[in-house]
Formats: structure tokens, sequence, C-alpha cells
């Protein structure tokens, strides 16, 4: 039996991964560089050793080092969680020559899975649907019709030299292949000097599934159903669920056994994930087909064990020590629904770019009766520059999916972070969008119902009538204790019940007369049921609206309060019914002109400036470059001019809103 566990990562895996060794028994050893000495995963475990720097490629990703790290403490065994060194064969191999047990899949299986060609030629052996297509030389058109033919419409013709979707085709029948074929040809001639095209098959409505597998070292292999994981911004997952809106039962168990064949196929055992990408449009249950398998424990993964029961990371520890699967194929089941949200250091406001910085406040919504939250952070620690900006998961179950939905918004309102920018609102915006709720999901939904950015989610009549009254009453509580206080309002004023709230700016602002009469609340002449605790100083109120939760976070501002809830953030101005009326009377501020500053957009170094004082430069010229989270993004002129004055120098760590220059 294994007795010690080193866990080869960080964050939020590495606390999880703990957990469930010390329900098991089992001790467990840490690791971590300069920038995690003090992180959570280190004072969770029982030894922990330093392995080098901050950059992973110093620390974390040099296997030498978990090795040495091993015989230090008398590690036996090794969790690499997900990322860095978990699907590296070498990994696997120098553990094995050290007799110590690598918690995951066989080294054969990884090479195998980790190659795209090699793993799809395997994939084609074992009997599991790849894309049908026609790499060869397509001789002329009607060759071309043949092909399509035979691979079933709709499909697309691709020039083969081709990028930037130039020398593209959709053809939905054999008379769009006719007229098309030559098209591409000639594009492809035109823009790359190489008119070869080859034709594959067009996946309409893709949607991302996936499907876990779990494997013992007896050739007993199960799939444990399927992960919805569509909601992607450029490539990476934010939202994931269990099970798929769009799976039926027959679809599933097709997807299930092909994916078991290809486990079978390369002698795999662990736990594993087969990323399929599935026709949207195709409604006969055949419409899926192999992306590629993760050969080790995915991020997701919580979906998974919260339907269906299996704590995944324990059978991953079971099964390295030898035993044998203790449940079959026809044990699993689907119980309830459930999904999971990723918190990111990102902010949705500014295009999504990175954030870094310390978590002055973290308070992450309270665990139990459906609402789980895995994560490994704490108040004062660090998000830091040189990994992964996820911040923690969010994970609800209930019974059904509307219900999961519905308890991710009561959770994401209750979710306490300040200080790096977060995606809190966004997340919360995608569960209340009816799209996404009625479950007809692709790949590109945001994309498609985000085109222009976050805004904040937008805000119902309804709710905006709520805040109004959350916000008249919490500005009551301050002028009752503003009163209390001896000397300041005298002994006999007593806070004023009527009161004016304005909600937002300008010409999208609201008014909303509310009146606080004892229990009674009117808005605007009309009674609501209110009920709720609030004391000058709160961060979070917890109300009830005829017996539904509203949780709002407030923050006091200049005459009112900012309240955020539901995925956005509303600004009130609240004043004494009196006094509302000489409010037209008051000049607005007028906010600075920022159109002639290059404003540094996040934190970040300062890796690139390509002007200088005096410097004459046209709208769209590259101004700057700042690096962040490993990404170099590329900071632009708004507008032509001239360059006043430089206030940065290259080589300089910024924070966010720093000036880099000025224009004239």
């Amino acid at each position: 039996m294994i007795k010690k566990i080193l866990i080869a990562n960080r964050g939020e895996i590495a606390c999880r991964v703990m957990r469930t060794a010390k329900k098991m028994g089992i001790k467990t050893v840490a690791v971590y560089s300069d920038a995690d000495a003090r992180a959570p995963h280190v004072l969770m475990a029982d030894e922990a050793v330093h392995i080098g720097p901050s950059p992973a490629a110093q620390s974390y990703l040099l296997a030498d080092k978990i090795i040495a790290a091993c015989k230090q403490t008398g590690a036996d065994a090794v969790h690499p969680g997900y990322g860095f060194l978990s699907e590296r064969e070498s990994f696997r191999n120098a553990l094995d020559a050290e007799g110590i047990i690598f918690v995951g899949p066989p080294a054969n299986a990884i090479a195998a899975m980790g190659d795209k060609i090699e793993s799809k030629k395997l994939a084609l052996e074992a009997g599991v649907n790849v894309v049908p297509g026609f790499v060869g030389v397509i001789d002329d058109t009607e060759h071309a019709v043949k092909i399509s033919n035979e691979i079933g419409y709709p499909v697309m013709m691709k020039a083969s030299a081709g990028g930037g979707g130039k020398g593209m085709r959709l053809a939905y029948s054999e008379q769009d292949v006719r007229e098309g074929f030559e098209a591409t040809k000639r594009e492809g001639l035109a823009s790359f000097g190489d008119d070869r095209v080859f034709i594959e098959k067009f996946i309409e409505s893709p949607r991302h599934i996936e499907i876990q597998v779990l494997g013992d070292q007896h050739g007993n292999i199960v799939y444990l159903n399927e992960r919805e994981c569509s909601i992607q911004r450029r490539h990476q997952k934010v939202v994931e669920e269990a099970p798929s809106p769009f799976v039926l039962p027959e679809m599933r168990k097709k997807m299930g056994e092909q994916c078991v064949a290809l486990a079978r196929a390369v002698g795999y055992f662990s736990a594993g994930t087969v990323e399929l990408i599935v026709s949207g449009e195709d409604k006969t249950g055949d419409g899926f087909y192999f992306l590629e398998m993760n050969t080790r424990l995915q991020v997701e993964h919580p979906v998974t064990e919260e339907i269906t029961g299996v704590d995944l990371v324990e059978q991953m520890i079971r099964v390295a020590n030898g035993e044998a699967l203790s449940f079959t194929q026809d044990d699993v089941k689907i119980n309830g629904w459930a999904i999971e949200n990723r918190v990111y250091a990102e902010d949705p406001y500014r295009g999504f770019l990175p954030s870094t910085g310390r978590l002055i406040r973290y308070n992450p919504p309270e665990t139990g009766n459906g609402v789980r939250v895995d994560d490994g952070v704490e108040e004062g620690g660090e998000v830091s520059m040189f990994y992964d900006p996820m911040i923690a998961k969010l994970i609800t179950w209930a019974p059904t999916r509307l219900e999961a939905i519905d308890k991710q918004i009561v959770a994401l309102d209750k979710f306490e972070i300040d200080g790096p920018g977060h995606n809190i609102d966004f997340v919360s915006a995608l569960m209340q969008h009816e799209r996404f709720r009625s479950g007809n999901i692709t790949t590109g939904f945001i994309a498609e119902e985000y085109p222009d950015g976050f805004q904040g989610a937008p805000a119902s009549p309804e709710l905006l009538r709520k805040l109004a009254a959350v916000g008249a009453f919490a500005a009551m509580a301050q002028a009752d204790r503003a009163r209390r206080i001896e000397g300041q309002l005298g002994k006999k004023l007593k806070a004023p019940t009527g009161w004016q709230v304005k909600i937002g700016t300008g010409d999208d602002a609201t008014l909303y007369d509310v009146v606080i009469s004892g229990d009674d609340v009117t808005v605007n002449g009309t009674a609501l049921d209110m009920s709720l605790e609030y004391t000058p100083g709160d961060r979070l109120i917890e109300a009830e609206f005829d017996g539904e939760e509203l949780a709002v976070k407030i923050a006091p501002v200049r005459a009112g309060f900012i309240l955020t809830a539901h995925g956005a953030s509303h600004k009130l101005r609240i004043l004494p019914a009196h006094a509302a009326p000489y409010a037209a009377h008051m000049i607005d501020k007028i906010p600075p002109d920022l159109s002639r500053f290059l404003i540094c957009p996040m934190p970040g170094l300062l890796v690139a400036l390509h002007v200088k004082e005096g410097d004459k430069v046209e709208a769209g010229q590259p101004l700057a470059v700042i690096e962040a989270m490993k990404m170099e993004n590329i900071l632009r002129a708004g507008k032509s001019g001239v360059v006043k004055s430089v206030s940065a120098a290259q080589g300089e760590s910024l924070p966010v809103d720093a000036i880099i220059l000025e224009m004239e």
C-alpha cells in the first residue's frame, strides 16, 4: 500500500489530491517554488520541499528535483495533477527507474496519446469515429464529387497551403462541390502558390464533449459518462457540466464504448479523458469524432464526481496501488446535474486581460447543500504572474440542470474577491443567458453572444427595483447610525423613511421613489416583500424577496453605494426624498479625457517601447508591448499624433493604469 504520496503540482489540484490522500490515511508531501513558499498546499501537506525559483521551468517542470524530493522525504508515490509533468512519458519512465509509483497511466499510453497523428491512427484502428476526410491528391471536380459523396455532406474544401480563412469553401451538396472546387483551387494558387485541395467533413454547430474513462491494471475499464465543455473562450474551457444536455442514452453508450475500446487498445489504466467534437446538427447519435485523449486528471473532473459519487483521485491512487476496480459499468449511474465555473484572475471588462496581485479579500461561498469550492488560495495570498490564473472552481449540484445553474448564480453573488480582476460577473452572466439555459450551446457560444466584449449582465426591471430597495434600506441604516453619534445630528432627528434612488448615469439612469415604514417597503408606490439585515460596514447583504434569496455585495461611494449582484455592478445615488428635488441643480462632474494617454491595461512587464518623445505616430501603430502571464500584448495608438512625453522605461514592471506615454 502506498504510504506517502508526493504531489508534483501546486495550487488547487495539489490541495484536491491532498484531501483525498488524508482521507485514505496516506501521508502527503508538497513541493514548492519561491513564489509558493506560504501557499495553502504547502501548509496542508505533512511535509514540504523547496524545489527552486518561481518560474515553472526552474522548479515544477524539473523531474530530477521531484525525484530528489521523493528520496529526501521517503515518498513512495507521485501524483502529477494536471499540467506540468503530468503527461510527460520521460517523467513516468524516470520514476519507474527509481522504483517510485506514478499515480497515472503507463508510459506507452502517454506516448501514444501524446502524438496527434499516432493517436488518430490508433483511434481509427480501435473503431473510434474520426473526422472523415481525404488528404491525398484530388484529380479533378468529378474526383472531388466522388470523395464528398463518400464523406457525406456538408464538407469543407480547403486549400492545402491555406490559412487565414482563404481558400476555403463549404459545400452542402454535390452542386456546391461542382461550383466551388475549381474556385478553391484558383484561390489556393493565387494566395499561396499551391492549388492542392483536401476535403473533410464539416462539423455543424460543434460541441465539445468528453468521456471520462477509468481503468485498473487487471484489464477492467469503465466510462463514467460524459462532460459538456462547449463554453470556451479562445479554446480555454470556462464552464463544464455533467451530463451533457445534448447526449441521449444511446449516444452516451456508443461514445463510452468506443472510448473504452481506445483505452483498451493502448493498455490504459488510471483516469483519462477522451475528447470528442460533436455535431450539434446530427440527431442520429453518430455525429461524434475523436479529437485527443488526455492521459491525466482533468480540471473539470469534479462534475463527474458529483453525478457518479466516484472519487476519481481515490480511484487513481487505488489503481496505482494495484487494486482492481470495485465496481463495473452497470454500477455507474447518473444522479442529478453538476455545473462547474472556473473563477479566473482576468478582467472581462477589459477584453479578459490577465490580472495579478494580492488577494486583499478572498471569501468563497459556504460549501454544502450542493455547493463545492475547489481552490488553492487564501486571503492575503498572491495570484502570481508565473502560473495559471485560475483562482478557484465553483461546482454546484442539483437534481435538475436549471436548479444547478440557479445555484451557481446564488453562489457567485456570495463570492467575494478584492484585489486582482476576476470573471465572476461574466460567468454569472453566462448562467443567466437564455441560450445557455436552453442547452443550445456550441464552442462558438461566447464569440457569438459577446462579439463586442463583455459589459456586465443586463439587469431586469425587477432586479433593479430590488436593488433600489436594498440601497434605500442601507442609506437609512447609515443615517440612523449617524443620528446616534453624540452631538452629530441632535437627539430628536430621525432617519428619513422616504428616499430617491438613482441607478445608472446619464440618459440610461432610472429614478425610484422608495418608502420604508417599519416592515413595509414600497418602490414607486408598489409594495415589495423584503427581508434583510444590514449594519453599516457590512460587505454582503443577504436579502429575501417573496421568499427568494438575493445576495448583494455593497460598497459605499459618495452619495450612495455600488451594489453588485447577478453579474453586474450598479452605481446608486441615494438622496432623502426632501433633498432629491435639488439634485437637478448639481453640476455633473465631467470625467477627464484620457484619450491622449497610452495606459497600461494590466499589471505586466514593458518588454518593448517602439517610440520616443517627438515621434509622429499613426492610428493603429504599435507603440509598446506588455508581457503578462507569459503572453505578449501589443498596445497600439488610438489616434494619430506626436509623442509629447514618455513616462515608462523598457524593462520596467508596471501596475494596471500606469501611464506609459502622453500624446500632444
